[in-house]
């Protein structure tokens, strides 16, 4: 009964075990569950991502933009909602999917150059929603540019959200 037991357990917990690390970035499914770590590095609980923030880091979310829905005529304006995201944060859409455009990855590149006033070894949160692939992309990309200081908040906007920390509506860096 024991063995049982202890063998139903360890079923139960490898099925709520995080993923490992990709050996690159993540392409699709994009809202699921995420690794634990980065690059080995143990992402950041809230405490550790408030103590951050009030410690001046920068933060940046990566959520993309809201599609524009299917079927949607084409003469009819589309806006998206206000974006509501961690107080002081820097929206940064469209930059954690597994595949950048050109002009996706010159902009993220350029964005991260003029925000941390060209400093990589800048402490940088990169974040956007609970279980999101695209800030652990986001976060390993600016660390494959050269950024020595990153540090990924896996929680993202609900984590905080949900403790009760400040937020705002914010619009995207350069618009």
């Amino acid at each position: 009964m024991r063995v049982a037991a202890l063998l139903l357990f360890a079923l139960t917990f490898s099925a709520f075990a995080a993923p490992a690390e990709p050996p690159s970035y993540r392409l699709d499914d994009y809202q699921a569950p995420v690794p634990a770590t980065l690059n080995g590095q143990p992402a950041l609980d809230v405490a550790r991502a408030k103590a951050l923030w009030e410690g001046g880091a920068l933060f940046l979310d990566v959520l993309p933009h809201a599609p524009r829905p299917k079927g949607l005529a084409p003469e009819i304006l589309f806006v998206d909602k206000p974006h509501v995201s961690i107080k002081g944060a820097i929206w940064l859409p469209e930059v954690g999917r597994g595949e950048l455009s050109a002009q996706t990855d010159t902009y993220f590149r350029q964005s991260l150059s003029a925000l941390t006033a060209g400093d990589v070894s800048r402490k940088i949160v990169v974040f956007c929603k609970r279980d999101c692939w695209m800030s652990w992309n986001a976060a390993r990309r600016a660390q494959a540019y050269g950024y020595r200081n990153i540090l990924w908040f896996s929680e993202g906007v609900e984590g905080w959200r949900d403790a009760g920390l400040p937020m705002e509506t914010i619009k995207p860096y350069g618009s």
